[in-house]
C-alpha cells in the first residue's frame, strides 16, 4: 500500500476523521506529525497531502508548524481550519484573531462561478466553523473562492501551486457537502484512483505480527469485542499454537460476558485470569475519570505479568487497538479527551513489547476485515464495550455494589434492543450508573436511590455519534424495567447529546 493520501497532523481530534472520510472514498491514508521531515515525507511519495486542524493558535510561542518546502512541491495540498492558517501563515498571508470567535453550522456563500473543489456544492450551504483566528489576507497567488458573515475568507486557492484550503471543517457530518468537496480534492484535483480496501490490510497485518513476534510466543488480550477479537484472528492467523489468549476477569465484564467470550474461541488457547479482587481494591476510593483509567491499564499489564505463569512465557502482548482509542489518548499537539486503558493508560514501563495490529483502522473497518477473514457475524456485528468495562459507566468511585446496579441494567437495556431487532441499527446502547441519589416513592414509601442513564447512539466510526429517538413505548419499557427489576434505582433518564460535544461514553 503506497501512501496515497498523508495527512499531516497538527493536533486537531477530527484530524482522524479527515483520514477516516478520506479512506471512506476507497483512497488509502496515512497520519503523520506536521512536522514530519521534507526527506521523510518524498520518501513516502505521497499523491496528495491534508494540513488538518488543531487546537493551537498560530500565535501561540511553539504553534505546530511545518517544513514551509512541502508546500512549494506541488503536491495537491489541502488546508483545513489551523492548516489553512497555517499554510497563509507561511506564504506571507494575513493572519489575525478574529472579533469573535465562530462556532458550529455557519452559512457560506461561494465567491467564484465555478472551482474544482467545490463541484455540485451549492452557491450557499452550510458548514461547520471552530475557529478563533482567521485569514483577512490571502497569500499572493491565491484566489478568494468563499465567505461567510463574520469570516471574509472561508475558503483560497492558488490552482497554480496546487494549493487549496479551507477554514471549515468539511469532514464533520454537520457541513452540508463536506464530502462531495473532499472527494472532489481527492478525485479531481488530486487525479486520485479509488482503490482502498479494508480487505487488502490482511497480510499486511499478518506479516507485522509475524516480524515483530519471531520465532517467540505471544499473548492475545481478549475481550470479547470485535476490536480484539479480530486482532486474535490476525494473530492466529499468523502464530497458530504460538498464541495463547487471556481473557482478564476483572470484575467489570457486563452479565453473561465471560461465558460468551469463551464460547465463540473454542480453538485458541483460551485462559480466564480471576483478577477481580485486585482491580477493586486498586479502584477503592477513587473518582477521577483519568484517574480510574490509568489504574486499570496498569493492573491489567499486571494481570498479562500473572499470566505469563498460567499461558507459557511470551515477551509480545497483542492487543486490539484501534484508531480512535488512539487519537482520543492524545497525540503529540492533540488535547486529551480520554485515555483508553490500552493506550494513554498504560504506564511508561511494561514488561511485554506491544503489538497493535489495527492500531490504524476505524471500527468499520476492523469490521470489514472481520468479515473477510470468514469470522461469525455474532462476533463482528457485537456493539463496542469499553476495555475498561462498567467502570466507565459508573461515575464517581467503582465498587462491587454499583457495578452489580449497572451491570442488571445494561442488561436490560440490550434485552430490549435486541428484541426489538434495533442491535444493528444501534452504535451502542448502555446503562450508566451516576454519583447522586434522588427522592422517590416506591410501595406508599420514600425511597432514596441512584439514577440510570439509558443512553443509545447511531454512528459510522464512533468518532462522531448522534443520539437515537427511541420509540416512547421502548422508553416507557426501560425505565418501568430498570425501576422495578433493580435495586436501588428509583429514576431512569434518556441522554440525547451527541458526539461532540459530548462522548459516547460518560468518562
Amino acid at each position: 500500500m503506497n501512501s496515497g493520501v498523508l495527512v499531516l497532523d497538527f493536533g486537531a481530534q477530527y484530524n482522524q476523521l479527515i483520514a477516516r472520510r478520506v479512506r471512506e472514498a476507497h483512497v488509502f491514508c496515512e497520519v503523520v506529525p506536521g512536522d514530519i521531515a521534507l526527506d521523510e515525507l518524498k520518501a513516502k511519495q505521497p499523491q496528495a497531502i491534508i494540513l488538518s486542524g488543531g487546537p493551537a493558535s498560530v500565535f501561540e510561542p511553539g504553534a505546530p508548524t511545518m517544513d514551509p518546502r512541502i508546500l512549494s512541491l506541488g503536491i495537491p495540498t489541502l488546508g483545513i481550519c489551523y492548516g489553512m492558517q497555517l499554510m497563509a501563515k507561511l506564504l506571507e498571508g494575513g493572519v489575525e484573531p478574529a472579533a469573535q470567535r465562530e462556532y458550529g453550522r455557519t452559512m457560506m456563500e461561494l465567491d467564484v462561478d465555478s472551482s474544482p473543489l467545490f463541484t455540485h456544492i451549492p452557491a450557499q450551504s452550510t458548514v461547520w466553523m471552530s475557529h478563533g483566528d482567521h485569514v483577512f489576507r490571502a497569500p499572493p497567488g491565491f484566489r478568494v473562492l468563499a465567505h461567510t458573515a463574520t469570516t471574509p475568507i472561508a475558503a483560497m486557492a492558488d490552482p497554480a501551486r496546487n494549493l487549496w484550503a479551507v477554514q471549515y471543517h468539511p469532514e464533520v457530518r454537520h457541513t452540508e457537502g463536506g464530502f462531495q468537496m473532499l472527494e472532489n480534492f481527492l478525485f479531481d484535483v488530486a487525479q486520485l484512483t479509488p482503490s482502498w480496501e479494508p480487505a487488502q490490510f490482511i497480510p499486511e497485518a499478518i506479516a507485522q505480527i509475524q516480524r515483530e513476534v519471531g520465532a517467540g510466543r505471544a499473548l492475545i488480550a481478549l475481550s470479547g469485542g470485535v476490536d480484539s477479537a479480530v486482532a486474535a484472528a490476525l494473530a492466529h492467523e499468523a502464530l497458530g499454537p504460538r498464541l495463547s489468549a487471556i481473557l482478564i476477569d476483572h470484575g467489570l465484564m457486563r452479565a453473561g460476558e465471560i461465558e460468551e467470550v469463551v464460547r465463540a474461541f473454542p480453538t485458541l488457547d483460551l485462559h480466564v485470569i480471576n483478577r477481580a479482587d485486585v482491580f477493586f481494591d486498586a479502584l477503592k476510593g477513587v473518582t477521577d475519570p483519568e484517574a480510574k483509567r490509568k489504574i486499570i491499564g496498569r493492573e491489567f499489564i499486571a494481570a498479562f505479568e500473572y499470566a505469563k505463569r498460567t499461558a507459557g512465557h511470551a515477551d509480545v502482548l497483542i492487543q486490539g487497538t484501534v484508531y480512535p482509542d488512539v487519537i482520543e489518548s492524545g497525540g503529540k499537539n492533540a488535547r486529551t479527551i480520554k485515555s483508553h486503558h490500552n493506550v494513554g493508560g498504560l504506564p511508561e514501563e511494561v514488561g511485554f513489547t506491544i503489538v497493535e495490529p489495527l492500531r490504524w483502522l476505524f471500527k468499520d473497518e476492523v469490521r470489514n476485515v472481520g468479515l473477510a477473514l470468514g469470522m461469525p457475524q455474532s462476533i463482528v456485528w457485537r456493539q463496542p464495550f469499553p476495555g475498561p468495562g462498567l467502570a466507565v459507566r459508573i461515575v464517581g468511585e467503582v465498587t462491587r455494589e454499583k457495578v452489580e446496579i449497572v451491570r442488571q441494567a445494561d442488561a436490560i437495556v440490550r434485552q430490549e434492543i435486541e428484541a426489538r431487532g434495533l442491535q444493528r441499527a444501534i452504535w451502542q446502547a448502555f446503562a450508566v450508573l451516576l454519583d447522586v441519589r434522588s427522592v422517590g416513592v416506591m410501595g406508599d414509601q420514600r425511597t432514596y436511590g441512584y439514577p440510570i442513564v439509558v443512553r443509545a447512539v447511531q454512528s459510522d466510526d464512533g468518532m462522531t455519534a448522534d443520539w437515537v429517538r427511541l420509540d416512547p413505548d421502548l422508553l416507557e419499557t426501560l425505565a418501568h424495567r430498570i425501576i422495578g427489576e433493580v435495586p436501588n434505582v428509583n429514576r431512569v433518564v434518556y441522554d440525547v447529546t451527541s458526539k461532540p460535544p459530548g462522548t459516547i461514553e460518560w468518562e
